[in-house]
């Protein structure tokens, strides 16, 4: 997420409930009867550690991908449903409360006779005034009024920390307007992608036919968006591109922008989003901008027009009657995913809820469901685990110590947050009713615009989150310097208050280790202790860690995920990195707690240090679509969760002894062919 300045995440977000859910006691920390016994740990860990469950489990039509994160998903989305039942039943809740406007947020969500009756009358007013364009003038005023509506046709503005300047908050603007996942889509050669773009254009058609086109003109208007998102691919960074936090920096002066992009009046563009005119401001892509402005010139006024519509089809097609919830889902679930069914309405409702008003829904859980002895936990594995990264960095023999210093001053300047934000977001000037969903989603939009923009001229708030307290995730944020773990990840098969240590350090604890080594990946290694973009490293010192980071390249490079399509070991660096690195220093870690102690009895017939490994192969286990699969190799940085077991566990030498790993097995590594980084 370009906008919220490289976080880098654990795993995709997904939205939950944490605390002492029923399951939590009735099942073992690890449950061997998901194991199978009959594959051998170096054959296939993945397989070894979950293959009885990997057979035994169907996908849900309404899934593309299915596992932990998942089940945990549906046991506590469960918990969130119960909070959003009792908001909308309290109908004389005072206005402008928390549980009002949680109440009728929900409530309006789950309307359907009325989301029926209402069609796409939500979205006529900005339909009308598209087509009332007439000019590049016309054109350039549009932009500004849907991206104050967060609806982002060409690029995104967005107020954020300066990545250099990480005490001032600054404009940047980033590429994107393609209604495609990826560039890549648009200009691959090869059958999956000219089936997507077929399809695609198919699903503009349906689009603009719900909104009265007759055929022609829909399929005329699908071919003319299709060709202005063609140019935008041309001009945009690919994914790999995208994850260099130099090339994506461009600091400029309006004038210097008027220059780059002339047919764009930028200081009316950004009076109109209702900001002071920057002195300067961070662009991602300088030729982007240029090709924007050329586009500008050449592209027809109907054209543009036809792009716009979409946009504003594409942004609100979910929160509208059912005609445009089915075009949605035909296209970016079922064709691009491969999924079977839609999630039942309650639960796409409590997703969009999570955007909307997602504090205010999290104050409520966490008051109901957050035990403090599990923040207090947390609080003490981070401590142990920061020991032990202390202990790595120190005994690094590749890094000099001119580097070494600066690399532990930064460690011991992490911020950690857990479980919550100490200061709540004010939702005062959000309104919110029962009236219409469509326009509660278009409210909460402009208001999380505004309050975005409104940190312009302001001290950077070190106290704000990234994420609710009730998502399923973690991440690092290199502008700050910070870890954070919502509430939403301190359960099982993360968290677990009840299970033995091995358990835990192997789960959270590399959850833990994972985001502290996003500070030192080959993205987040770019920053300095105050947050700062800036080149800390000797040169000597950046080109050995270039090259042990290149054997992980290598490593996930060879891996097939499917047919004929290998990882992009350059693309998931950072998180095969991070994934590297979580391990050892959470195993250290926990050897280091046992110091002084009698070794562990074996539980299950497992060691300590097996239950450690096994553990970690549990967080990642899951199945996937092909279709699904494919799209994740060409767009996600993290690897599918069979290689994050296989790729990660056999760069770890203690795994080798733990389990009797033979020179002969498949995924046996080599000593000197091993990753060995932190």
């Amino acid at each position: 997420m370009r906008k919220n300045s490289y976080l880098l995440f654990i795993a995709l977000t997904m939205v939950a409930a944490s605390g002492c859910t029923k399951h939590e006691n009735q099942k073992p920390a690890f449950d061997i009867s998901n194991m199978n016994p009959s594959v051998k740990p170096g054959v296939d860990f993945f397989s070894y550690a979950n293959g009885t469950w990997l057979k035994n489990t169907k996908m849900p039509d309404d899934k593309s991908r299915y596992g932990s994160f998942d089940i945990l998903r549906e046991d506590n989305d469960q918990i969130l449903k119960t909070i959003f039942e009792q908001a909308a039943a309290k109908t004389d809740a005072p206005k402008g409360s928390s549980w009002q406007k949680v109440g009728d947020f929900f409530a309006s969500g789950n309307d359907s006779a009325n989301i029926e009756k209402q069609g796409y009358e939500p979205i006529k007013e900005d339909l009308n005034r598209i087509s009332a364009i007439k000019s590049t003038s016309d054109i350039l005023a549009e932009l500004t009024k849907l991206h104050t509506q967060y609806i982002t046709p060409l690029f995104t503005p967005y107020a954020g920390q300066d990545s250099k300047k990480s005490d001032t908050i600054i404009i940047s603007l980033n590429q994107g307007g393609l209604g495609l996942p990826d560039r890549d889509y648009y200009l691959g050669k090869d059958a999956r992608s000219e089936e997507i773009r077929k399809d695609y254009i198919q699903h503009l058609a349906t689009s603009f036919a719900l909104i009265g086109y007759n055929q022609e003109q829909s399929q005329k208007s699908a071919q003319q968006v299709m060709a202005l998102e063609t140019r935008l691919a041309n001009a945009t960074q690919t994914r790999l591109e995208q994850r260099d936090p130099y090339l994506t920096y461009n600091k400029v002066t309006i004038k210097e922008m008027q220059k780059l992009s002339p047919e764009v009046d930028w200081v009316n563009y950004f009076k109109g989003l209702g900001i002071e005119i920057p002195v300067d401001f961070v662009i991602d892509n300088p030729k982007f901008y240029t090709e924007i402005s050329k586009m500008l010139k050449e592209v027809s006024v109907d054209d543009w027009k036809n792009y716009f519509t979409w946009n504003v089809i594409n942004q609100y097609s979910s929160f509208l009657s059912d005609a445009f919830v089915k075009a949605n889902f035909d296209f970016y679930s079922k064709k691009l995913s491969g999924n079977n069914a839609d999630k039942p309405r309650w639960q796409k409702v409590s997703n969009s809820a999570n955007f909307a008003i997602g504090e205010l829904i999290g104050e409520i859980f966490v008051e109901q469901n957050f035990p403090p002895a599990a923040k207090q936990k947390m609080l003490d594995l981070i401590a142990n685990l920061k020991v032990a990264f202390r202990e790595r960095i120190s005994n690094l023999t590749w890094m000099s110590d001119e580097t070494k210093k600066k690399a532990l001053e930064k460690l011991e300047t992490i911020m950690v947050k857990v479980g919550y934000p100490d200061k709540w977001r004010d939702y005062s000037k959000l309104e919110i009713t029962r009236d219409c969903y469509a326009k509660n989603i278009k409210n909460a939009s402009e208001f999380s615009f505004r309050l975005n923009m409104d940190k312009l001229g302001k001290s950077v708030d070190r106290t704000e989150w990234g994420m609710t307290p009730q998502t399923v995730n973690a991440y690092y944020n290199p502008s700050m310097n910070e870890i954070v773990f919502p509430a939403g990840i301190l359960q099982p098969p993360f968290f677990n208050m009840n299970a033995d240590d091995a358990i835990n350090y192997g789960g959270i604890g590399v959850v833990i280790g994972h985001e502290m080594t996003h500070g030192f990946d080959d993205q987040g290694r770019n920053f300095d202790k105050n947050g700062n973009l800036t080149d800390w490293w000797t040169k000597e010192d950046s080109e050995k860690f270039n090259a042990l980071t290149q054997i992980l390249v290598d490593q996930y490079s060879r891996f097939v995920a499917i047919d004929s399509i290998h990882l992009d070991g350059k693309l998931t660096l950072g998180e095969n990195i991070a994934d590297y690195g979580g391990l050892t220093m959470s195993y250290l870690a926990y050897r280091k707690s046992l110091e002084g102690k009698q070794e562990p009895a074996k539980i299950d017939g497992f060691t300590a240090e097996q239950r450690f490994f096994l553990s970690y192969g549990n967080i990642w286990r899951q199945i996937i679509r092909d279709k699904e699969l494919m799209r994740r190799v060409k767009e996600d940085v993290h690897s599918p969760g069979n290689f994050r077991v296989n790729g990660a566990l056999f760069n770890i030498p203690e795994l080798y002894n733990a389990f009797e790993i033979k020179p002969d097995e498949p995924l046996y590594i080599s000593p000197e062919k091993r990753a060995s980084i932190w």
